[in-house]
């Protein structure tokens, strides 16, 4: 096995720009000065065998808040080629929403570019993950951008006491960030008060439809798991009857698939200009949360993960639907079966408050995971609680502190590993699946002290993820839809 690294660069920052609102022209000559603006880091490139003979790969990429990621792979899973390009942020307001829709364009397609020109004509399918919620508005018969891309945390609660007064209660749909009110916002300002009526030629498409449709070139094809926040019933596999009675309904997807499900081949030019082949199929994706799960291969009801970055958050196969909006929680649909989950705010953003990286490392050393922590936290880094208690008004707990660093240290870790297996505990008393194992992926799951003492509070196996990327999921995607057409 050959193995080869390029030049890396780190990524560029990411600053949050609010999608502004209204009709927008989509300036398609502003993806070149964003071409110019983007770094490239390739993590890996791998040729196994060597024997002459083209292996059938498969293509994932993710777009996630800060940048995006490919990675392809074989049959059996292994990385042959993986890369990522971080995304330029957009300069000043007026353009700021068009400027991102430039710049996820321009990180697609030198992406694609990045791949190895040797690997690009064994690609055999294609998927895309995107940002959930993150909405834009296009029309059908140019594919020009008329609003957003409205982002996956931009809220509009203008929106939602219309949104609320079609909605079942607690439905997933009733959050100022939740893509139909995204829709119902836009819908108002462009039809009502004198402004321009809403485009009859207006569709809605998740990030990740809009980045596969500029592969594949069909409108009105989107995955169950993005349309999930726009009103979509993934167990009636249609739209409910509330929301196909609104006059926007028309702007929705009209075809909603499975994630990983052919859609048509990808268009002759992207194929010349990137010596891809034209048998070539693009896929439908998924959310970046759900391809992260996925990429850790983990689908048996009772299989968990725990995401412990600068929040926790944690999924759940079950054979039972649970929806809470309470709670945050909610379900996406998983082939047969469904994936619970929740997200509280503690996590690595609370112990950064504290320690350093180097003291985190040091301090560990001196725990041991099999005692008992007798210090009772709730580690938060600001005021407010999610999952798995509902509290806007809860403050941070992380009192008192004894004089030994260690001791805090485990106390802090072992109160996060408690909320951890009261979300566990509250989505089986809202009736999901009992947790039987749960996997790690984030910057926590490098810490085996930490990983000892939640398999002890939680009572079940944990172990690092093998695979934890969202690019990684969503070339599994890919392979699926590959498998599909062989079958």
């Amino acid at each position: 096995m050959v193995s080869a690294l390029a030049p890396s660069a780190k990524p560029l920052p990411h600053h949050r720009h609010p999608a502004k609102r209204g009709l927008l022209g989509f300036r398609r000559d502003r993806s070149r000065a964003v071409t110019s603006r983007v770094r490239i880091t390739m993590l890996s490139q791998q040729n196994p065998g060597g024997d002459g003979v083209r292996t059938t790969l498969y293509l994932g990429i993710d777009f996630g808040t800060s940048g995006a990621r490919y990675a392809v792979i074989d049959k059996q899973g292994a990385i042959h080629s993986e890369g990522k390009r971080a995304y330029c942020a957009p300069v000043g307001d007026d353009d700021a929403a068009t400027d991102w829709a430039s710049s996820w364009r321009a990180a697609l397609f030198q992406l694609l570019a990045d791949i190895p020109p040797v690997l690009r004509p064994s690609i055999s399918s294609i998927s895309i993950d995107g940002t959930s919620a993150t909405t834009l508005i296009v029309d059908s018969e140019t594919g020009e951008l008329l609003a957003g891309p409205f982002l996956y945390n931009e809220s509009f609660p203008d929106a939602l006491p219309a949104v609320e007064s079609i909605a079942p209660a607690n439905h997933t749909v009733c959050s100022g960030s939740s893509t139909l009110c995204k829709l119902v916002s836009w819908w108002t300002s462009s039809s009502s008060g004198g402004g321009r009526p809403a485009a009859a030629a207006a569709v809605l498409m998740h990030q990740s439809d809009w980045l596969l449709w500029l592969l594949h070139g069909q409108f009105g094809v989107s995955d169950y798991n993005n349309a999930l926040k726009v009103g979509y019933d993934p167990e009636l596999d249609a739209y409910p009857s509330w929301l196909t009675s609104q006059p926007y309904s028309r702007m929705l997807p009209a075809s909603v698939r499975a994630p990983g499900t052919p859609i048509a081949a990808i268009k002759d030019d992207v194929c010349s200009q990137y010596g891809l082949s034209k048998k070539c199929v693009v896929c439908t994706g998924t959310t970046d949360s759900i391809a992260a799960f996925l990429a850790a291969r983990s689908s048996e009801p009772g299989r968990a993960v725990t995401s412990l970055g600068s929040t926790l958050a944690i999924k759940l196969v079950s054979e039972v639907r649970v929806d809470d909006a309470r709670f945050g929680v909610y379900s996406h649909r998983l082939d047969d079966t469904w994936l619970v989950g929740g997200a509280s705010n503690t996590g690595g953003a609370v112990l950064r408050q504290l320690f350093t990286d180097d003291q985190l490392v040091a301090l560990s050393e001196y725990i041991d995971p099999a005692m008992p922590s007798p210090l009772d936290y709730y580690p938060l880094p600001k005021k407010g609680e999610r999952f798995p208690v509902s509290d806007p008004n809860m403050m941070p707990r992380l009192q008192p502190r004894p004089g030994s660093d260690a001791e805090y240290l485990h106390g802090i870790l072992e109160s996060i590993a408690r909320i951890e297996a009261k979300g566990y505990n509250l989505l089986k008393e809202l009736g999901a699946t009992a947790v039987e194992e749960v996997f790690t992926a984030g910057g926590g799951a490098q810490n085996d002290k930490w990983t000892a003492i939640r398999e002890r509070v939680l009572g079940v196996p944990v172990r690092k993820a093998p695979q934890t990327e969202a690019a990684y999921g969503a070339a599994l995607l890919a392979l699926k839809g590959a498998n599909s057409l062989a079958s």
